[in-house]
C-alpha cells in the first residue's frame, strides 16, 4: 500500500479546480481584488511585481520569480503599489467560486490576458484552491497569513510556457492547468517548510530527522496500530529512552501525547467529513472500542464525538 506522509494527507483536502485565472498581464496602475473565499490562493509573479495587501493591514511586496501563498478566506488586494487603490486605476476581481455567472465568460478563463503585454507590464499566474471537507484546516493552522518563496527565474519561465500552452482551449486544458497549479502549490509549500526551520510544524521537522522519521512514517501509515514508545523506538533503531528524549526535544511533546493528538485530529476530520459510525472511527484511529475512543475524544476536544458531529453539522 502506498504510504502517505502528513503533508500529503493535509494537501489531499485541497486542490485547484476550475482555476480562475491562469495568466494575467497587467499595465500599471492596476489592482486585483480577491473575493473567492478560497482557503488558499497562490500567486506566481512571472514579470514585474506588486504589493499584497491583507485585511489585517499587512503589506508584502512580491517581485519577478516570487510565489506567494495567501491563506484564509478573507478578501485581499494585489496592486502595482499600495497608493493605487486610492486613485484611478484598472480594477479586476477574482470571485469565481461564488457562483457569479460572469465567471463563465471566456474573458475570465483559459489564460486570457488582462491588459496589454507591453514592456514593463506585470505578468502573473493565479490559482485559487477549493477545499473538500475539513482536512485542510490543519494545514492552514500551520501556515502564516502570507508566505513568499523566491524561485529560480527559469522555473517561472517554464511555468508561464506551460500555462499559456494549457490555455489554448484544447481538450483537457482546464484539467492540465489545475494539476499544474496543484504541483506548484506542493513545491511551494515544501520549499517554505524546508526554509522555515524552527517555525515549521513539528511533524514536518520530525520527518526530516533521521531518528524520528522512520517512527513517524510508520505511525502515519498505520495510525490504528497499538503503538507504544518501545515499538516506535524499535522502528527508529534506538533505545526507548533515547527515542523519548529526542522526540520530546524536537516535537515539543512526548511521543504518546503526539500520537493521541494526531488521532484526535484525524477523528475530528472523519466525524465532519464521513458518515462512519463512532465505533468505526474509533477503530480507525487506534481505539479498541467506542467507549474508550469517546472518553479520549471528550478529554481532548471538550465534546463527545456525537455532540461534536452534531454541532459541526448544524454549523
Amino acid at each position: 500500500m502506498l504510504s502517505m506522509d502528513p503533508l500529503s494527507s493535509l494537501l489531499s483536502g485541497i486542490r485547484a479546480e476550475g482555476s480562475v485565472v491562469s495568466h494575467a498581464v497587467l499595465t500599471a496602475p492596476w489592482t486585483i481584488r480577491f473575493t473567492d473565499d478560497a482557503p488558499l490562493t497562490m500567486i506566481s509573479v512571472l514579470r514585474g511585481g506588486g504589493t499584497l495587501m491583507l485585511p489585517d493591514g499587512t503589506e508584502r511586496e512580491i517581485g519577478a520569480g516570487d510565489t506567494a501563498v495567501v491563506s484564509g478566506s478573507a478578501p485581499f488586494h494585489l496592486a502595482d503599489r499600495p497608493a493605487t487603490v486610492q486613485g484611478p486605476h484598472c480594477a479586476y476581481e477574482i470571485a469565481c467560486f461564488t457562483g457569479d455567472p460572469e465567471c463563465d465568460a471566456p474573458r475570465e478563463l483559459g489564460g486570457i490576458h488582462w491588459g496589454a503585454d507591453s514592456e514593463g507590464a506585470t505578468a502573473l499566474i493565479v490559482g485559487a484552491y477549493r477545499a473538500s471537507g475539513h482536512r485542510h484546516e490543519r494545514l492552514l493552522r500551520a501556515l502564516p497569513p502570507v508566505l513568499v518563496i523566491e524561485e529560480d527565474a527559469e522555473v517561472c519561465a517554464w511555468l508561464e510556457t506551460a500555462a499559456v500552452d494549457a490555455a489554448r482551449f484544447s481538450a483537457g486544458s482546464q484539467a492540465l492547468m489545475d494539476r499544474l497549479l496543484d504541483w506548484a502549490l506542493v513545491c511551494t509549500l515544501r520549499s517554505w517548510f524546508d526554509r522555515a526551520g524552527a517555525d515549521a510544524p513539528s511533524w514536518y521537522r520530525g520527518l526530516a530527522d533521521p531518528v524520528l522519521a522512520p517512527a513517524l512514517q510508520a505511525f502515519h501509515d498505520r495510525p490504528s496500530e497499538a503503538w507504544t514508545v518501545a515499538s516506535l523506538a524499535t522502528r527508529a533503531g534506538v533505545s526507548r529512552a533515547l527515542f523519548a528524549k529526542r522526540f520530546t526535544q524536537l516535537m515539543g511533546c512526548p511521543p504518546l501525547a503526539y500520537l493521541t493528538q494526531c488521532r484526535m485530529d484525524e477523528a475530528e476530520t472523519l466525524l465532519t467529513d464521513t458518515d462512519l459510525s463512532i465505533a468505526q472511527i474509533g477503530t480507525s484511529v487506534g481505539y479498541a472500542d467506542a467507549f474508550g475512543f469517546s472518553a479520549a475524544f471528550k478529554r481532548h476536544k471538550g465534546l463527545s464525538p456525537s455532540t461534536f458531529r452534531a454541532t459541526a453539522a448544524a454549523a
